[in-house]
Formats: C-alpha cells, structure tokens, sequence
C-alpha cells in the first residue's frame, strides 16, 4: 500500500510537471497555428505512456538507483574494507587509499553512458547522417571512455579535496585548444555528445555516488563536494570525440599518404 500511495503522489506531481508543456504545444496548434492536432487520439495515449514511464521511472530512481549509488560508495569507503581491520586504520587518509573508487567510478561511467538511450539515438543518427564515415559503436565508445575518465577524475576531486573550478577550467582550456585542431565536422557533435551523455541512466547513479563519496569522506561536505560529478561527465567526452576523430583523420591521411607513394 506504502508504494501505490507513493507511485500515485509522483503521477500527480509528475503530471503537474507536464502539463505546462501540454497547454503550451496545444496552445500554439489552436490559438497560433490554427489547425487540429494531427492523429489527437494517438497523442494523447502517447502523453499517458509519458507520465505513466516518468512515474515509474521516478520512483525507480528513488528505490534503486540513488540508494545503490549511496550504498557502493559507502562500502568502497569503509575502513574495514580499505585496510583490512580498524587497527590498520592511520590517522589520516590518503588519496592512494580509495583505488576502489576510482575503478568503480571509471566502469560505473563507461557502463551507464554506453547503455544511455539519448546517446544511442545521436550515434546512430550520426552514422546515418555520414554515410557511415562516422561508426555509431566508435562514437558511443568514444563518449563512453570519456565519461569514464571524468567521473573517475570527479571522484578523486572530492577524495582530494580539490576545488572544482580548477578542473573545470583547465578541461574547457584544453576543450577550446581541441577545436582549433579538430576536424570542423566533429565539433558541433563532440559538443553535444557531453549533453546527451548526463541524460536518464547517468546521472542518477553518478549524483548519488557523488554525494555518497562526500557524505563518508571525513572533511567533506555533500554540499560542497557532493556536487560536480556531472559537469566533469559532461565535459570529457567533448575531449574523447574530438580526440577520437583527430585520430581517425590523421589515420586516413597516413593510409592516402601510403597509397600515393
């Protein structure tokens, strides 16, 4: 009874939410375009399905995700697990000790941006769209090891204790320097690729390991470190695209070069 109750007050507050967007799309068909709502009856089933997937999937985040996350970065930062005992705990903690973490971290990333549907949907649009000159599966993996490396790199920030704006501003630095280089084609889509890859899979498992980590870090904040985690996944993969299609083109040049000798 506790979850029916649940699941009912997130489909009332999730239809809240929508329904700005239905009156504004329904608003601007009748009263600006003048014309009926093309197959009505469809789209109305279609908005049901959507409020009926949000709720269900808003109270997935609350059951499952966001507690897993809290929980595996609490247990990857038990002293028990680090040291072996707590007579093997030192007084103070290094950076070195949380190995764990950052491995977690990397495959939590890689895993959840390569099952993250947004990003699915860009790969292959991408790969349609350059008559295959683009691989969907290289750009996911692309996005993937870059998302990876950033939450890794996020969660040693917090570990550390390291102001964030450090590594944000040298990472939008070497971001700009790879525009420059970049073939022009894969910038526009390099940059979109940090967007669609924070999307519904990611970023519930990555914020609940964020503040997770700084909630059982001594000297940490949630509040202060907890957040963050997010922008660094939304930074790299603007790094590993470009990178990623600098490496293809250089590669072509050198099999041209080769063929013309």
């Amino acid at each position: 009874m506790e979850l029916i109750k649940h699941l009912w007050l997130v489909s009332l507050s999730t239809f809240r939410d929508v329904l700005p967007i239905v009156v504004i799309i329904f608003g601007f068909q009748y009263l600006v375009i003048r014309k009926k709502v093309p197959n009505l009856k469809r789209v109305l089933i279609g908005f049901l399905y959507v409020l009926i997937g949000l709720a269900f999937f808003l109270v997935g985040l609350d059951m499952a995700l966001f507690p897993l996350g809290e929980t595996m970065a609490r247990q990857l930062t038990d002293p028990l697990f680090i040291y072996g005992s707590l007579e093997a705990v030192p007084e103070v903690f290094a950076w070195q000790d949380y190995m764990w973490v950052y491995l977690f971290a990397f495959f939590i990333g890689l895993s959840t941006t390569i099952a993250e549907p947004a990003l699915m949907a860009v790969a292959i649009k991408a790969e349609s769209i350059s008559a295959g000159t683009l691989s969907a599966w290289g750009l996911r993996i692309a996005v993937a090891i870059g998302a990876a490396i950033g939450i890794s790199l996020g969660t040693f920030r917090i570990v550390a204790g390291t102001p964030l704006p450090y590594f944000i501003i040298a990472g939008y630095i070497i971001v700009v320097i790879q525009t420059v280089f970049a073939p022009k084609f894969i910038v526009p889509l390099a940059y979109d690729s940090g967007g669609v890859t924070t999307s519904t899979v990611t970023v519930p498992l990555v914020a609940a390991l964020g503040l997770g980590l700084a909630s059982t870090i001594p000297g940490r904040s949630p509040l202060l470190d907890g957040f963050g985690l997010i922008a660094f996944t939304a930074l790299f993969p603007m790094m590993t695209v470009m990178g990623y299609a600098m490496i293809a083109e250089w590669k072509v040049k050198r099999i041209k070069k080769g063929a013309s000798t």
